[in-house]
C-alpha cells in the first residue's frame, strides 16, 4: 500500500487561500474515494486539529499532528512515505529523508513583494524544494510562466492543474449578515494587502454614487490602515464598509445579492473568489494582470489600468451589457464556473501521485 503525506497543515486556516486549497482538495480525494481504494494509497493528512478532520472525512485518511517545531530541521518529520506532497510553496515543514517529492506551486510572488533578507530566505527556501521534487503541478499557466522567469526548474515532469469550484452555499433564507448597507453594493473579499490593490475600488466609487462597496478579509494590515484613511478623506465612511473576516454563509450572502463582484488584484496565482461569484451568475470585474485573464475567462470585464473614471466606465459599460440580457449572461457566468471543479482536480493529483509511484 503506497503511502503519500500531504503536508496540510495551513487547512487550520480556511480564511486564507492556501487553507481553502487544501481543505477543498483534501474533500475532493474524499468524494472520489472509489478511485482511492482501486489504487490502494493511504494518505496522511498533516493538521494542528488532526481531530476535526477526522471527523469531517473518517477513515479515508490517516491523521498526523502538526507541531510548530517540525519546521526546524532538527524536528522535520522523520517517517518513511512513498510520496511527500508539499501543497505550497511557501510552507516551511519539509521531510527529514529524502524521498519522492512532490511540489504545488500557487505563485512566486515573493519575488516582487520582498527584497534584502527576506527575499533572500523565501528564495533559498524556494530553491530547496525545487532541488527536492521530483515532479511540480502549477495552478495555472501564470505561475508556471512566471516560476520560470525567476527560478531555473529542473528538468522534471510539470503539470497545470487548475484549483476547483465548490458549490454556491446554501444561504438560510432569514439569514442577513449584521452588516448590510441599503441599496446596491459591490463586493470584494481577500486579505487587505498592497497587491489586492482594493483602494482603486474606493477612488472609483466617488464617481459612482448610486453604489456602496464592502470590502471583507483580514484588515489588521498597514494596507487596510490606508484603505481607511482614504474612505474617511473621501468622506465615504457611509458608503464603504471593511468588515474584516466573515463566515462562508456571511461570503455566500453578500456574493449572491451583491451588484457586481470587484477584483483588482495585482498578483493572483489563481483567484478563486471571482470564480465563486460566477456559481451565483454575478457580473465579475477584475484586472488584466497575472492570471485573472487565464481564469476569469471570456464573459468577465477587465480594467487595464486603475484610473477612476476609467474603471467607472468598464463598469458602467459592463453592467449594460449584463442587463441586456441578465439571465442569459449569468448562465454563461455560472457554466464557466462549472468548468472548474475540485473531484476533477483531484483525480489530476491522483493521476500525478500514480505516476511518480510506478
Amino acid at each position: 500500500m503506497p503511502k503519500i503525506c500531504l503536508e496540510s497543515h495551513n487547512i487550520d486556516n480556511l480564511f486564507f487561500g492556501f487553507g481553502q486549497f487544501n481543505y477543498h482538495l483534501i474533500k475532493g480525494f474524499h468524494s472520489n474515494q472509489d478511485i482511492l481504494k482501486t489504487l490502494d494509497f493511504q494518505i496522511t493528512l498533516i493538521s494542528k486539529h488532526p481531530e476535526k478532520l477526522e471527523a469531517d472525512f473518517g477513515d479515508t485518511f490517516s491523521y498526523k499532528k502538526y507541531k510548530s517545531l517540525q519546521r526546524k530541521k532538527l524536528f522535520r518529520i522523520k517517517e518513511k512515505y512513498d510520496l511527500w506532497h508539499s501543497l505550497n510553496q511557501n510552507t516551511k515543514v519539509e521531510p527529514f529523508i529524502k524521498m519522492p517529492y512532490l511540489l504545488t506551486v500557487h505563485d512566486v510572488n515573493f519575488m516582487e513583494e520582498l527584497s534584502g533578507s527576506e527575499l533572500d530566505k523565501h528564495e533559498a527556501r524556494f530553491n530547496e524544494k525545487l532541488m527536492r521534487s521530483h515532479a511540480i503541478t502549477y495552478i495555472s499557466e501564470y505561475a508556471k510562466t512566471m516560476t520560470h522567469t525567476y527560478f531555473k526548474v529542473p528538468n522534471i515532469p510539470e503539470y497545470v492543474i487548475y484549483n476547483g469550484s465548490s458549490k454556491p452555499f446554501d444561504v438560510a433564507k432569514n439569514h442577513k449578515p449584521k452588516l448590510l448597507p441599503k441599496g446596491d453594493f459591490l463586493f470584494t473579499i481577500g486579505e487587505l494587502l498592497e497587491k489586492k490593490n482594493f483602494h482603486t475600488l474606493v477612488d472609483m466609487l466617488v464617481l459612482l454614487p448610486h453604489l456602496r462597496l464592502i470590502i471583507s478579509g483580514k484588515n489588521t494590515t498597514d494596507y487596510a490602515k490606508k484603505i481607511i484613511k482614504i474612505i474617511t478623506d473621501l468622506k465615504l465612511e457611509n458608503r464603504v464598509f471593511l468588515t474584516g473576516k466573515i463566515s462562508e454563509e456571511d461570503k455566500a450572502y453578500y456574493l449572491k445579492n451583491c451588484y457586481a463582484f470587484c477584483f483588482p488584484s495585482l498578483r493572483e496565482g489563481f483567484g478563486i473568489p471571482p470564480i465563486e461569484a460566477m456559481q451565483y451568475g454575478k457580473p465579475v470585474f477584475l484586472s488584466n494582470k497575472s492570471s485573472l485573464p487565464e481564469v476569469g475567462g471570456k464573459h468577465a470585464f477587465y480594467w487595464e489600468h486603475f484610473e477612476p473614471k476609467y474603471m467607472a466606465d468598464i463598469l458602467e459599460k459592463g453592467m449594460k451589457t449584463y442587463n441586456e440580457n441578465p439571465a442569459n449572461y449569468a448562465l454563461k457566468l455560472q457554466q464557466h464556473a462549472n468548468s472548474y471543479s475540485w473531484d476533477d482536480t483531484a483525480k489530476q493529483y491522483l493521476k500525478v501521485y500514480e505516476s511518480l509511484l510506478k
